[in-house]
């Protein structure tokens, strides 16, 4: 079976990730709510999320209400608290792009915080698709942009629809560690089920092609 999906990434017109637990180590939101002093009330909803028990845009409205993140916070966030980068991934993306495969970000986490991480990556502003944060003019939280297709359950799954009708795309590679990643292939040709950051069992179980290290990817590119 993961043959299949290794013939599909030999051909990719596209490869697009997960952020959290898959391109960096960290899950972005339980991250900030540490730093807001949030901490263990937002990793217990996030763990809820992940196993797919309420909806992704229950969890992110209740984990935010809990936050209350202001912009100086945010500010400070990203100063003090920058992402750590999943060994490998750095090397991946400079081979996709090497052969000129576009790489894109699909993230249920806050287009703020992964703007620096794109950058490192050389990845374009215009190629992360994830949630926009609120803010008042006082710079106090707002809330978050609930028509962005990532603040739902299966909004993965209508970007990359939007992706391959925008651009003509016939084998598109998502790879994530998640059950929202799980469901979005199909539209997504090709899962890649990621578990070096932390394994989720309902995705080792179903992903056709599960990894622990970049390196295997890699590899299959390389052959």
């Amino acid at each position: 079976m993961s043959g299949e999906v290794q013939k599909i990434l030999k051909n990719a017109d596209c490869v697009c990730f997960d952020v959290d637990s898959t391109v960096i180590q960290e899950e972005g939101i339980d991250e900030l709510a540490k730093f807001c002093n949030k901490g263990a009330e937002v990793a217990n909803l996030t763990a809820k999320a992940m196993t797919g028990t309420m909806t992704f845009q229950e969890s992110l409205k209740l984990r935010l209400d809990i936050i209350q993140p202001t912009l100086t916070q945010i500010r400070d966030f990203l100063k003090t608290k920058p992402p750590t980068l999943t060994p490998g991934v750095k090397n991946l993306i400079n081979l996709l792009h090497s052969r000129k495969i576009p790489v894109y970000l699909i993230s249920g986490g806050f287009k703020c915080i992964i703007a620096p991480i794109a950058a490192q990556l050389n990845i374009p502003y215009d190629h992360i698709y994830a949630n926009r944060l609120k803010f008042y003019y006082s710079g106090e939280h707002a809330g978050f942009d609930e028509n962005a297709p990532t603040s739902r359950s299966g909004g993965k799954a209508v970007v990359i629809d939007f992706l391959k009708k925008q651009h003509n795309y016939k084998n598109v590679i998502l790879i994530g560690d998640g059950a929202t990643d799980l469901e979005a292939s199909p539209p997504a040709d090709g899962f890649i089920g990621y578990g070096g950051n932390v394994i989720r069992p309902t995705v080792q179980a179903k992903a056709k092609w599960f990894v622990t290290d970049f390196n295997e990817v890699i590899d299959v590119l390389n052959q």
